[in-house]
């Protein structure tokens, strides 16, 4: 198969690219920064929100597109709301080639899109379309209405996967992001203060590894024609609390965690513990990793990196 990646040069990106290079497949990424990580992939250094509507530096046909490329961090789109309508503009312009070349499309949404829930378990159809809780969420909600409106006009085959805190291997670029996990994990370690924002959040916390496995079974059910337009969860499925990921931390690497607590901030969901029902039926999804064995390896990579 030959699948093209937006955001390839990210975690979940370049897990994914991969890991469908180790199967056989050929890649192509797009990304708006050279991969740090990896060399093996080849990427294109464009940022697609700026490109002519529906063109891709790219070329030849493409089985899937993975729609990885979006600014994240919840928190920085309060303070830079601008960067919200860019993710909208790039998810538009993706739509618009997949469209013009019949591509069928995945989207890399996330669990913010549900907003800030005091449910114990959260399903597909329950997302609260009226209400965004952040601008990062309202640009996920945008980019999902503007795929479901695809199918609706175009029959444009697609899946949308609602992804939720993944960490692990290629998680901690400090040039660009640093992630709630590598980021303890590097000041528990050199026994620096942390800050915590919200002690009462419940999130739920998936490894890297079964997120890839899920998007590579997602693409394979996509292209096989089983799958046309599903929305799926994409978890580990159980919930853990601030203060559990901190003393995992603390635990691994036999240090004392001196913790700093402060209220949640604007925009941030407090609970949110995915149904993966759906993705454990529609695409045999079975996560492996739960928290306490995947702070360990994440610990582990960041040594074997030389990030810790």
């Amino acid at each position: 198969m030959r699948i093209l990646i937006t955001g390839s040069s990210g975690q979940i990106g370049t897990n994914a690219a991969l890991a469908l290079q180790a199967r056989g497949d050929e890649v192509q990424g797009i990304d708006s920064r050279p991969n740090t990580w990896t060399d093996k992939v080849p990427t294109e250094l464009a940022d697609i929100g700026r490109l002519p509507v529906g063109e891709l530096p790219v070329q030849g046909k493409f089985d899937v597109v993975v729609h990885l490329a979006a600014h994240a961090k919840v928190f920085e789109l309060v303070e830079h709301p601008e960067r919200a309508l860019a993710n909208m503009t790039m998810c538009f312009n993706v739509l618009e080639y997949c469209r013009r070349t019949r591509t069928p499309l995945i989207f890399g949404s996330s669990r913010e899109v549900y907003g800030d829930i005091h449910r114990h378990i959260t399903e597909e159809s329950q997302a609260d379309f009226v209400v965004a809780e952040s601008p990062y969420s309202a640009s996920k909600i945008a980019g999902e209405a503007f795929i479901y409106s695809y199918f609706e006009c175009y029959d444009l085959p697609h899946l949308v996967f609602r992804f939720s805190n993944v960490y692990g291997r290629y998680d901690c670029d400090l040039d660009r992001m640093e992630r709630v996990i590598p980021l303890f994990i590097r000041k528990i370690n050199e026994e620096q203060p942390i800050t915590l924002f919200g002690r009462e959040k419940v999130l739920d916390f998936t490894y890297v590894d079964d997120c890839v496995d899920g998007v590579l079974k997602g693409i394979n059910a996509l292209i096989a024609g089983r799958i046309h337009r599903e929305t799926i969860n994409l978890a580990f499925g159980q919930g853990s609390t601030l203060d559990d990921v901190v003393n995992l931390i603390a635990l691994a690497l036999g240090k004392q965690a001196n913790v700093d607590y402060h209220p949640t901030r604007a925009g941030e969901v407090t609970r949110y513990v995915a149904d993966i029902g759906k993705a454990r039926k529609l695409l045999g999804y079975s996560p492996s990793t739960p928290l306490t064995a995947g702070i360990p390896a994440a610990i582990r990579w960041q040594r074997e990196s030389g990030r810790l």
